[in-house]
C-alpha cells in the first residue's frame, strides 16, 4: 500500500485560537496516529469525534504538546483520560531544576524550585498527572527526537533551560527585570498600531519577538512521499532559526516546504522576512496565479486580532495558498483522499497591512 498522510487542523473556535492537529499516516508499511495539541477544555472533545469519525476506534500512537500555553494544552486532558495512547511527549521545566537552580539566586531549595515550576506550567503539570495514573509513558520532545516520520527539530535542551530561565512565569532574575521592561514598549508599541497600503512584496515584521514559552515551541519536520512539511506550533523567529540550523546540519536543504503551519496562529512576532527566505524562498516578482504550496492557520473566526495581514501578504510573497480554520477543519493530505472534502479557495490578498 502507498504510504499516505492527513494532518487535520481542527477549527478551535472561541474568542482566542487555540491549536489542535489530529495526524493519520502509513510509513513503510507503518500506521500512526498522532495528535500534536489539543486547544481548550471543550477542544477534547472534538478531537475524539474527529478520530472517531475519519480515523476510527485505533489507539493515539503519540500525543504531543508543543507548549505549555492552555490554547494548547487543556484539550488534550480528555484525549489522555478517554482514549487508548501509547505515549505523552512533553517537555516539564521541574525535570531540570537541580541544572538550573544557580540561576535562580533566591532558591537554594531543588525541591522548592520544582514545585515552583511545577505550579507555574500547571497545564504540562496536569498532563503529566493524568499520564502516571493510566500509566501512560512519557518522553520529552527535544531535538533530535523522532516521533514516529517526524523528528523534533527544536528546541535543544540548552537552549530549553535558557527559555526556562528567561521565562515571566519562573522566579526573577536579573535579566528577566530588563525583559519586564521591554515587554511594556511592546505593549505601547502594539497599541498604537494602524494598517499602511502596500504594494506587491512590501513586508513589515516587527523587531520585537514573541515569548519564552512560544519560542519552547516543539517544532517537527517530516518528508512523507517526497512532501516536506513543518508543523511549528507557536515558534518565534529564534525557535524557527535554531530548527532551521539543524534541518541542514541533517543533510536537508532549503528552501522548500510542502506545508507550513503558520506559527501563533499568523501572529507577526514570530516571523520575519529573513525566516520566511531562508525557509520558504524569497519574494516572488509577481502574484503566483498557482500556489506550489500550502500554509495552514489555526486561527479562529472570532479572534479579531489574528491573522495578521502582514503574515498573509508574506506566505502569497512567496508562491503560498493561505488557508485560515476560521471555524473550519482543513485537512492537508497527500496519497489519501477524504470523500466529501474539497479544496479551500485561496484567501485574498490584503493590499495593505500593519505598520
Amino acid at each position: 500500500m502507498t504510504d499516505y498522510i492527513e494532518i487535520d487542523f481542527i477549527g478551535v473556535e472561541t474568542k482566542k485560537s487555540g491549536d489542535a492537529i489530529p495526524i493519520r499516516y502509513l510509513v513503510n508499511q507503518k500506521k500512526g496516529i498522532h495528535i500534536v495539541d489539543g486547544g481548550y477544555l471543550e477542544t477534547g472533545d472534538q478531537i475524539i469525534e474527529h478520530i472517531h469519525t475519519h480515523y476510527g476506534d485505533a489507539k493515539i500512537d503519540h500525543v504531543i504538546l508543543t507548549h505549555p500555553d492552555q490554547d494548547h494544552a487543556n484539550g488534550l486532558r480528555k484525549v489522555l483520560e478517554e482514549c487508548e495512547v501509547g505515549a505523552l511527549w512533553i517537555n516539564r521545566p521541574w525535570l531540570y531544576a537541580e541544572q538550573i537552580i544557580d540561576r535562580f539566586p533566591t532558591y537554594n531549595s531543588i525541591k522548592a524550585l520544582q514545585k515552583r515550576l511545577r505550579d507555574a506550567y500547571e497545564p504540562t503539570a496536569i498532563l503529566e498527572d493524568i499520564a502516571n495514573e493510566r500509566r501512560i509513558p512519557i518522553f520529552s520532545p527535544l531535538q533530535g527526537c523522532e516521533i514516529g516520520p517526524f523528528i523534533v527539530l527544536a528546541p535543544s535542551k540548552s537552549r530549553y533551560l535558557d527559555l526556562i530561565v528567561e521565562s515571566d512565569k519562573t522566579p526573577t532574575t536579573a535579566e528577566q527585570t530588563d525583559q519586564s521592561r521591554s515587554s511594556l514598549l511592546f505593549n505601547k508599541i502594539k497599541e498604537a498600531a494602524s494598517y499602511i497600503k502596500s504594494a506587491w512584496g512590501i513586508e513589515s515584521f516587527p523587531d520585537t519577538g514573541t515569548s519564552s514559552e512560544n519560542e519552547m515551541s516543539v517544532v517537527q519536520f517530516a518528508r512523507i512521499n517526497g512532501k516536506r512539511i513543518l508543523l511549528t506550533a507557536d515558534a518565534g523567529k529564534e525557535a524557527l532559526a535554531e530548527a532551521a540550523n539543524y534541518l541542514e546540519n541533517i543533510g536537508e536543504q532549503l528552501p522548500g516546504l510542502d506545508l507550513f503551519q503558520v506559527p501563533h496562529h499568523g501572529g507577526r512576532h514570530n516571523l520575519s522576512t529573513e525566516i520566511l527566505d531562508r525557509w520558504l524562498g524569497p519574494c516572488l516578482p509577481n502574484y503566483c496565479q498557482t500556489p506550489t504550496w500550502s500554509a495552514v492557520c489555526s486561527s479562529a473566526k472570532l479572534d479579531e486580532a489574528h491573522p495578521k495581514k502582514v503574515v498573509i501578504r508574506a506566505i502569497m510573497h512567496r508562491g503560498g495558498h493561505f488557508a485560515a480554520t476560521e471555524g473550519l477543519n482543513i485537512c492537508w493530505s497527500n496519497g489519501i483522499t477524504r470523500e466529501g472534502w474539497g479544496p479551500i479557495p485561496q484567501a485574498p490578498y490584503p493590499e495593505e497591512h500593519e505598520d
